[in-house]
């Protein structure tokens, strides 16, 4: 397959994933209305998510275990933002999540600048004005201070930061193939929700026979479609696109979510939600901008 077409095809598929997590919190309500309630549904995605890659962790399992500490630690890190993210639908407004989700260029930025010692062009620092002043007039549309309510946003925020944090060991410590890493992805988001369910609400008791296989069904569903298989292209097409073109394409998801929220779920956002959502998207684009600083070489472990 000529360049051309490898980047159309990787662009198709990062357009593709941004619409489809989008569409994410369907399936996560939908089991939690029927029956899983609160992060028991994050709980049964997860884990069949990790049940459908065991093999793969079984066949490969010398390349896991002697990959980079760093970057093992970060994909696990990723799997925690992804579940925090995922409970966050069941508490909250999808959009508003979402958009707190999408401040992570202003995170991942200073990381760069602070942790990472990365040079910080001017363009960035717009970016993270731009981004924190969204995140003000987003939070704060009603007259209170701006800051998350609902459990849902509050996991939405810390997810975004989590996210910025997991990327950059992602980034500058990977070598493990597509499939490999989203093992270690999924198998940190499992023990994740696993951990934090039981302090979140109490095991929604037992299931009727009819009710587990539809259920099961479901969750396998959507820990196959969107947590392996969308994961793992995303992670075989990000190395193959600009930035740019890759933080651009995603940005599908906060349309499909919020559009989607608003006519399946009636969730509306307000006129200064809505601005300050704008902002962030701003940000985000802004942040991935090209401009003249050079890339960080990829370490070798």
């Amino acid at each position: 397959m000529d360049d051309d077409r490898v980047k159309f095809l990787a662009a198709a598929i990062v357009f593709s994933t941004g619409t489809l997590w989008g569409l994410y919190w369907l399936p996560v309500r939908s089991l939690s209305e029927a029956g899983l309630s609160g992060p028991w549904a994050t709980v049964a995605i997860t884990l069949a998510a990790t049940t459908i890659l065991f093999p793969v962790a079984v066949i490969r399992w010398r390349n896991i275990v002697q990959s980079n500490p760093v970057a093992m630690i970060s994909l696990a890190l990723g799997g925690v933002a992804f579940t925090l993210y995922s409970i966050g639908f069941v508490y909250g407004r999808v959009a508003i999540i979402i958009l707190l989700f999408f401040l992570t260029p202003v995170w991942s930025t200073l990381i760069g600048r602070y942790v990472m010692g990365w040079q910080t062009p001017r363009l960035r620092i717009v970016a993270i004005a731009i981004g924190l002043a969204g995140l003000t007039v987003m939070l704060s549309a009603d007259g209170d201070l701006p800051l998350p309510r609902a459990a849902g946003e509050w996991m939405g925020l810390i997810a975004g930061v989590l996210w910025a944090i997991a990327t950059t060991g992602i980034r500058t410590k990977l070598e493990l193939r597509p499939i490999e890493a989203t093992f270690l992805f999924v198998l940190g988001a499992a023990l994740a929700a696993f951990i934090m369910a039981p302090f979140l609400e109490t095991w929604p008791g037992a299931l009727s026979a009819e009710g587990i296989l539809p259920l099961s069904g479901l969750a396998f569903a959507t820990g196959g479609f969107w947590w392996v298989l969308s994961v793992a292209s995303l992670m075989w097409a990000t190395v193959r696109l600009e930035p740019t073109r890759v933080g651009i394409l995603l940005m599908t998801e906060v349309i499909v979510g919020a559009g989607s929220a608003a006519i399946l779920a009636g969730e509306h956002l307000d006129r200064l939600e809505i601005a300050g959502g704008a902002l962030v998207l701003c940000a985000g684009i802004l942040e991935v901008w090209p401009t003249r600083r050079v890339t960080p070489s990829r370490s070798t472990p």
